[in-house]
This record gives structure tokens, sequence and C-alpha cells, in this order.
């Protein structure tokens, strides 16, 4: 008994081997978000100074808005901007975040597609008998051949995955204090498998501000490896 318990321990820890290698391959992927940027008479860093401030009232006073807006903060002082309290600050930098609730996608591969629905799934056929005046035969219905989980070479079956992907984003608006006038507006937007804003503001705001302030009505895809090495490109 327990030399049996040793050895399913053993094809388990194996079993898990490829999923933890499915993992660091997944965290090695780049990050990529769609980065939209406006501007209108943004000052250069000569003499101007700037605050971070929530532009939802909600996130005010946050911790969790503190922690991101500290990339913001770190983004413009690298630009050669000096940081104030808001009441002094010449600029001030609207900034807010968020994540949804995701939605749920499943791929099977290789097989069917079905023309009526999303190309995500498929029909394969599967026996049944039917009874005639002669007697039974088998006859081959179409079935839906999409499950949720993990293709399972032990048990057989075709090659189905079902993930949730999230879509998150970031906000980011440069206002001039004096009178309000607005100065930049930006936008980055990203689709991956994570929700955790601890993984996903800091690469949104690092895609913000890559080539700052880019080009005012262009939208860029801009992709950042974990090395650091960016790619933009224009998207149509």
């Amino acid at each position: 008994m327990n030399t049996h318990k040793k050895n399913w321990g053993r094809a388990i820890r194996l079993a898990a081997v490829p999923l933890l290698l499915a993992g660091l391959a997944a965290c090695a992927t780049p990050f990529k978000a769609d980065v939209s940027r406006f501007q209108s008479q943004l000052p250069a860093p000569q003499g101007q100074t700037f605050a971070v401030v929530a532009d939802d009232p909600a996130l005010a006073g946050g911790l969790e808005f503190a922690q991101y807006a500290d990339y913001v903060e770190a983004e413009m002082a690298r630009l050669g901007y000096s940081q104030a309290a808001p009441e002094d600050a010449t600029l001030l930098v609207r900034f807010d975040y968020g994540v949804d609730n995701g939605r749920e996608r499943v791929r099977s591969t290789p097989g069917y597609r079905d023309p009526f629905y999303d190309p995500w799934y498929g029909f394969s056929r599967r026996p049944v008998y039917v009874r005639t005046p002669h007697g039974y035969r088998v006859a081959y219905v179409p079935a839906r051949s999409w499950g949720y989980g993990f293709y399972d070479p032990w048990f057989g079956g075709r090659d189905v995955r079902s993930y949730t992907v999230y879509t998150s984003g970031i906000d980011l608006k440069i206002d001039r204090a004096a009178d309000g006038t607005r100065l930049f507006e930006g936008k980055a937007e990203a689709v991956s498998t994570s929700n955790r804003l601890q993984y996903l503001v800091p690469n949104l705001v690092d895609a913000m501000f890559t080539d700052f302030p880019g080009n005012s009505g262009e939208t860029v895809r801009i992709s950042i490896k974990p090395e650091g090495e960016k790619t933009i490109r224009a998207i149509d």
C-alpha cells in the first residue's frame, strides 16, 4: 500500500512538471498594450512641477492608489518634471486604473469548426443505436466536442483548453493647474490571462510612457519583454 502511494505521488509530481514549465513560459510572454495618446501644448519639463491625483475620487487617499501612483511619479520625474504638492504643482496628473471581470474562452484543436457558433467550438460525431423494422443499426450524429480542462494523454481525447481573459487599462490626463486646461490624454489597455493589478498596472504605466508623449491621435501597440526590450507598432 505504501509503495503504491509513493509511486502515485511521484506520478503526480512528474505530471505537474509540464504545467510548471508552461507557467514559466507564460511568465516570459511579452506584455502587450494598445496605447492611445492625445496632446495639446504639453509644456517642456523646464521649471514645471507636477502632482499625481486620483481621477476617481473613490480612490483618493487609498494605499493601493498611492502604490500605483508611485510608478507614474517615477516616470514623470524621469522625463525631467519635479514633484510637488497638488496645491503647488503647475501640472495635475489625473490617474485611474482598473480590470474587468473577465470572460471565458474555450479552444479545441485540432478538430471540426462549428460555422454557426464561435470558432473556438467544434463538432465531432458520436455513434448511437437506432431501432428499425429489421433490427438495430448504428448511426452517427453530431456532438459537441468541447469541454473544460486540459488534454489528458492517459485518458485520451482532444486538446481542449478553457481559460479566462481579462481586459485591464489605465487613464492618464494632464491638466494645467492654473486654469484646468487639458494638455494630455492617454489610455493604455491590455488583454491577458491575469487580473492582478500589481502585475498589470506597472506594465501599463511603462507602456504609456514609452516614447512619451507620442504622436497625438495615434494608437500604437507596445510589446514589453521581460528583459525590458520594447517594440512599438502603429495600429491602423
